[in-house]
């Protein structure tokens, strides 16, 4: 019988991520997983970032995760999405190698000495005077501790499907785990059903790629993390694109009622963002094709990953499906696509630590909080990890705040809203995103994860290098003068009259002058891109930058508004019994989260805020 302060159940990427967290944070902790082997494994498409996600993966990596640097150490293409557009909504997107991920993610977790990986699986969480103490495994062996983090992925009670065809699963080559998600139905926690997809996997050698388009990478390449450089890259290839046309879309029509998404086998909910290929035909019936990009898996597969067909249709419409399309016309499938049904639990019902509000010490990351995508679960599992690791020691949990982190506005979303659908990152649903950027991550998290004790040394010198450059750079610039003369062609000529000299700095402030133009014109040697680039934004968009602060200043005063643990929201007058039912089941800690809860109305916040004050009042009339 083993003791550990800590057991994550899971190795996928919310699991690896908690079980770093907490063995940095000095945690004695093991991680529960099948197979050492799947440790990190990317079961869908080999990419990591792209646009919202790849700000998660920053942030990721501000707090010291492993995320950035295994999609580093892995990335065979690297491209800068939205680079036109302002830098709120610019993403990195890195295309892995499958194997090098998985082996780079091993080889970081595995050095941790206060990290114990067992294999196993685990059919019972140990329940004492409902709080988590431990696990039992399937051969009856029993691991305690003190915290249980549970990252289960979709495998809870997973069903695969490929047209009539249905097998248990929670991926293609591993079993569901029944008895784990038995035991979590019996705990009379809300659950549901959603479902994901893949598309089949291609045969290189049988892409006729002279049909298609290349699309190299981006030259010079990014990088994922603050720490990297492009020399850990690997050798880099392009990915291809190609498109369904008519005849593809005829193809799937005729056989749509054997799509188990439309026949009524699959009832879990699907992710809207990322439909499978008989969902766009159904739903966008004006379009005559669907752009594919053809993306390779590693350096040595065989395979590559037609992203933009994902599909559980019979396996002979596969076929006639992918041969209609432009270059695949002698394509082999290797592996047919499929779709998989699992159980989530319904996120409203854990605290903003993610956890679980019914059961002391257990938390949940990962898709069993209704989430799909590699980045938004490896989010969850380092807040999961942090949050375990510092309740252990009756520390302030690490609660991000919404204009603090595109983790914030996962957690906020998860927790005060819940999902009906697979949950997504984009940087839509982020309010203050100009605050919020990719390139600025590290400055907003890292100070944060230092004082917590997740940034080692080296970290450490390498980001306060980077603030100290970025401080003498804009001191550098606000030094120099620069003629308007030298910028008269990027001037608007109805512009009123200046004096002839302005700072560099200002002159950065100009929507028309960019920071290469500042340097040609004073013939000065330009700043490391990443210091170039945070010095531009900050100075280009500082008016913006203000207008959020002001605005985040404003939500804050409600924010710091707290709801008393211990209020009966069925006391409140005028109240109807609809928003009782939502706040009973949300339970909001403060004004703003309150505000955030769909169909909670204005004149139901006034009473509760009304409650509140006289609730004040009367405490202080007793005292």
């Amino acid at each position: 019988m083993d003791n550990f302060e800590i057991i994550v159940i899971g190795g996928g990427h919310a699991g690896v991520e908690a079980a770093y967290a907490c063995a940095r944070l000095k945690k004695r902790t093991c991680l529960i997983t099948n197979s050492y082997e799947d440790l990190g494994k990317m079961s869908c498409n080999p990419a990591i970032g792209g646009i919202g996600k790849s700000h998660l993966v920053r942030e990721i990596d501000a707090m010291g995760g492993l995320m950035a640097l295994a999609a580093d150490a892995a990335g065979i293409h690297f491209r800068v999405l939205n680079a036109s557009k302002g830098p709120a909504v610019r993403a990195t997107r890195s295309q892995s190698d499958r194997s090098l991920y998985s082996n780079k993610v091993k080889d970081i977790i595995s050095s941790e000495h206060l990290l114990t990986i067992r294999e196993g699986e685990v059919a019972e969480i140990i329940l004492e005077n409902e709080e988590a103490k431990g696990i039992v495994l399937e051969n009856s062996e029993k691991i305690y501790s003190n915290k249980v983090i549970l990252t289960a992925g979709t495998f809870l009670n997973g069903k695969l499907f490929t047209g009539e065809t249905q097998e248990e699963g929670g991926r293609i080559g591993d079993r569901p785990s029944k008895k784990l998600a038995k035991f979590l139905l019996s705990l009379n926690l809300s659950s549901g059903r959603l479902k994901t997809g893949t598309p089949p996997r291609i045969d290189a050698k049988s892409v006729n790629w002279d049909l298609t388009q290349e699309q190299p990478g981006d030259n010079p390449r990014p990088t994922m993390s603050f720490i990297s450089t492009d020399s850990v890259h690997p050798r880099q290839l392009s990915c291809f694109i190609t498109r369904t046309n008519s005849r593809t879309h005829e193809i799937i029509s005729e056989g749509i009622d054997k799509s188990p998404i439309f026949s009524g086998k699959i009832e879990g909910v699907g992710p809207r963002y990322c439909p499978s290929i008989e969902d766009k035909i159904f739903r966008f019936s004006d379009k005559d094709s669907h752009q594919i990009f053809i993306e390779p898996e590693g350096l040595k597969a065989k395979e590559v990953y037609p992203n933009g067909i994902s599909t559980s249709m019979p396996k002979e419409i596969q076929k006639r499906m992918v041969n209609s399309i432009k270059g695949f016309e002698d394509a082999v499938i290797t592996k047919f696509g499929y779709a998989v049904e699992y159980d989530f639990f319904d996120p409203r019902e854990l605290q903003h630590t993610l956890e679980t509000k019914k059961i002391k010490n257990l938390f949940f990351a990962g898709q069993i909080n209704g989430t799909t995508g590699y980045e938004e679960a490896a989010a969850q599992g380092l807040i999961a990890g942090i949050n375990a690791s510092q309740t252990l020691n009756d520390q302030d949990p690490w609660i991000p705040r919404r204009d603090e982190s595109y983790i914030g506005v996962l957690i906020d979303d998860l927790v005060t809203l819940g999902t009906k659908e697979p949950y997504r990152m984009f940087t839509s649903r982020a309010e203050y995103r100009l605050l919020l950027r990719e390139d600025n991550a590290d400055q907003r998290l890292t100070p944060i994860a230092r004082k917590m004790g997740l940034i080692n040394e080296k970290r450490w010198e390498i980001f306060n290098r980077k603030q100290d450059n970025i401080k003498k750079e804009k001191q550098r610039l606000k030094q120099l003068k620069i003629s308007k003369e030298s910028l008269k062609n990027k001037e608007d000529k109805n512009k009123q009259k200046e004096g002839d000299y302005i700072s560099a700095l200002d002159a950065l402030k100009r929507p028309e002058v960019s920071y290469e133009d500042v340097c040609s014109s004073l013939g000065i040697k330009p700043a490391e891109s990443e210091i170039a680039l945070d010095v531009t934004t900050s100075e280009k968009y500082s008016g913006y930058i203000e207008r959020q602060k002001k605005e985040i200043q404003k939500v804050k005063r409600n924010e710091n508004a707290k709801i008393p643990e211990k209020i009966n929201f069925d006391d409140i007058e005028g109240l109807s019994n609809e928003s009782k039912q939502k706040l009973n089941l949300v339970k909001p800690k403060t004004l703003a989260h309150a505000q955030r809860i769909p169909g909670l109305t204005p004149a139901a916040i006034s009473l509760l805020l009304v409650h509140i004050k006289k609730k004040n009042t009367q405490e202080i009339n007793v005292v």
